[in-house]
């Protein structure tokens, strides 16, 4: 079996990746959204996002299922391009991604390619149409649904967002090995993998297994279960988006998380925290509303603490829609959050919690911010600040010395975020939409709120496994998939890795 890379191979968005079974056979692992110097037609010189053309540009013709990691854009976002592409096959991913995925399409067709009704119920029925959803932990053989598949697949938890999963391939029946040779698909040369070097001896008599990791999730993240251990892998195409470092303390994180905000909060401004809506969000929910319960548990509120008047507003209808589908499926969260509910708190739903539903609600919000810097916290997408309603409150309050802008995620190249990120500590300015905003606010980054395992998790889940054959790095940057790579052949001598940046 071979691998090609069509999305993700030289960093962190658009992750899609071509999973060759057979002749004429294939399966796609992911259809994510190009961002930032990522885009398709992007500047790679200077860095800059080009054309935003998410079209598909390779061949669907030997396409037979796609299998979905999970529901975040740079996993999902290329979707309604797939199927403009005439793509009509099945689509396999866990239930809750089944039930989150057709909100991440609605948004992803209204940003990138119309706001017609009646052509976005007809893209969410086709959708609806071709969706497999899957339980956990459960094997399903692919051959029932297309002889041409001799495979079954499994899905894990990946703990990463809610219904996020790493999937695991095993092939049915044996298959004559193919040659190493080289395959080229578009601007990305791909060095494919003879089915004997994926072969352990030591396990004869196991089918081959491949892994695709998708997102893996740190461990101690609110709301969601650790991923699962991996068990074994012929080869594992693994992402690296912080394989060349390890996150802050995560057990200290809250606490940080309240220091930074009072902080900032005695600057008398805005705090703005740019955030993913699905994920990130109802983490930061999560610890606000312990931080504000803690407080109240306290008794500080009596000491004049910001907390006991601090408004958290939740500025993005998506975002707000994903919180109330995560209280839904509260049977996928973790054993303290469950506990939460049973001493009657409501981590996703407190008092001090306001929810911004209409654009003209925004609008007056964003003005009263900025005639008055009233102290608040404004959570809205997207968290790289490419987009949604957070550009338009950066461009408001960026240039006022009494707001603060505060990462929690990471940053791509070429992102208005990152450009944030680095010029803002040095009175520089932002690019959004096409406007120079110069950059007053103070600009704060919290370590330990990655979504992602870091390098020393990545190293663990190899680690654990009963055998790992192979490893392809994809999903980072291109020095740090390098920098992993010459760590990851330290540490596991015995494996063979490569960077699909490198190939």
């Amino acid at each position: 079996m071979d691998v090609i890379h069509h999305g993700a191979a030289s960093g962190v968005t658009g992750s899609c990746h071509e999973l060759v079974v057979a002749p004429g056979a294939s399966v796609l692992v992911d259809i994510g959204l190009f961002q930032g110097a990522e885009t398709s037609g992007a500047d790679t010189v200077s860095g800059d996002a080009g054309e935003n053309n998410q079209a598909i540009d390779f061949s669907l013709d030997n396409v037979r299922a796609l299998v979905i990691t999970h529901c975040h854009i740079d996993h999902v976002g290329r979707l309604p391009w797939l199927l403009i592409a005439g793509y009509r096959k099945p689509i396999f991913c866990t239930r809750a991604t089944a039930h989150l995925l057709p909100m991440v399409i609605e948004d992803a067709l209204k940003v990138g390619l119309t706001r017609n009704a009646q052509l976005i119920q007809a893209v969410l029925k086709l959708l609806d149409g071709l969706l497999h959803p899957v339980d956990y932990d459960e094997w399903l053989e692919l051959g029932t649904i297309d002889a041409a598949l001799p495979l079954r697949l499994r899905f894990r938890q990946a703990g990463h967002i809610l219904g996020s999963s790493y999937v695991e391939f095993e092939r049915l029946v044996s298959v004559t090995a193919v040659s190493e040779r080289e395959v080229s698909v578009t601007t990305v040369s791909v060095t494919t993998v003879s089915d004997t070097a994926l072969t352990d001896p030591n396990l004869s008599g196991k089918p081959q297994r491949i892994v695709f990791s998708g997102d893996l999730g740190c461990k101690n993240s609110p709301l969601l279960p650790d991923p699962q251990p991996l068990e074994r892998a012929d080869m594992l195409v693994l992402e690296s988006t912080y394989g060349d470092k390890n996150h802050e303390n995560r057990a200290e994180r809250q606490q940080r998380l309240q220091r930074v905000i009072e902080h900032c909060v005695a600057d008398r401004g805005a705090v703005l925290i740019p955030a993913f809506s699905i994920g990130r969000t109802q983490e930061l929910l999560y610890e606000l509303e312990d931080i504000i319960y803690q407080c109240k548990q306290a008794e500080c509120a009596k000491e004049h603490s910001i907390w006991q008047d601090i408004v958290v507003i939740v500025d993005s209808p998506m975002a707000a829609e994903f919180t109330q589908q995560y209280r839904k499926m509260r049977d996928l969260w973790d054993a303290e959050a469950r506990g939460r509910l049973a001493d009657d708190r409501h981590p996703l739903n407190f008092k001090r919690m306001h929810i911004v539903s209409s654009h003209a609600e925004h609008e007056r919000l964003v003005n009263y911010l900025r005639s008055t810097g009233e102290p608040c916290i404004v959570i809205a997408a997207s968290g790289m600040c490419t987009g949604g309603r957070m550009v338009n409150y950066l461009r408001a309050l960026l240039p006022d010395p009494r707001t603060d802008v505060l990462f929690v995620g990471f940053q791509a190249a070429g992102t208005p975020g990152r450009d944030i990120q680095r010029y803002g500590p040095r009175g520089g300015y932002v690019d959004l939409d096409g406007e120079r905003i110069w950059i007053k606010a103070e600009i704060h980054t919290l370590g330990g709120y990655s979504a992602h395992a870091d390098q020393q998790e990545l190293i663990e889940f190899i680690a654990t496994a009963e055998h790992v054959g192979y490893v392809r790095l994809v999903h980072g940057d291109a020095a740090v998939q390098r920098a992993f790579r010459a760590i990851l052949q330290a540490r596991f001598p015995e494996i063979t890795v490569d960077c699909a940046c490198d190939l």
